[in-house]
């Protein structure tokens, strides 16, 4: 057992060099085209979040968490997604582009109380993100996400009694985002 510990620790110390894991914080801008079957372009504001483990020269894995909210119509809309997959990224000294393909899951609460309707659904799907971005260091752990920019397809199943039309199984959204990243 002492043998298996010392091998996974040996293992583990090249995770442990420099810019091995980053995180990232920042502000979203997502823009969901022909929102609710309406023709209604939904732009929501929110944050996005990622944690990613660098295991090779330039590859890597990440997690991304996002939520975007807007309120269309009188229907307050609230847009989560929850994804993983690889990044490839280069280094050209103080910048680091990258771009990343990522599938997960996700989550769209809808609520009203306009009219004298009050409702509310919760829908759960799911979601993929592909795209890419610009980091530029600006400390040596610190640097800023300039842009990240990704195609976002989603797919809803529906909701008993809701008709969703096609709008739920959208692939022609984009979202950007920039913020801070953390590397240690």
């Amino acid at each position: 057992m002492r043998k298996l510990m010392l091998v996974l620790g040996l293992l583990s110390l090249p995770l442990m060099a420099q810019d091995r894991v980053e995180v990232f914080g920042g502000y979203q801008y997502l823009r969901l085209n022909n929102a609710f079957d309406s023709g209604v372009q939904v732009n929501g504001q929110g944050w996005d979040a990622s944690l990613t483990a660098n295991f090779l020269k330039h590859f890597g894995l990440t997690g991304d968490f996002a939520g975007a909210y807007k309120t269309v119509q009188g229907v307050s809309t609230r847009f989560y997604t929850y994804t993983g997959g690889p990044v490839a990224y280069m280094n050209f000294g103080r910048v680091r582009p990258f771009i990343h393909v990522v599938a997960g899951g996700a989550r769209a609460s809808l609520s009203s109380t306009s009219g004298g309707m009050t409702g509310t659904a919760t829908l759960h799907g799911l979601a993929g993100y592909a795209g890419g971005g610009v980091d530029v260091r600006v400390k040596k752990r610190i640097a800023v996400r300039v842009i990240q920019a990704d195609w976002l397809y989603y797919h809803f199943e529906g909701y008993p009694g809701i008709n969703l039309g096609d709008s739920f199984n959208e692939s022609n959204n984009l979202r950007f985002s920039a913020g801070v990243v953390y590397r240690f």
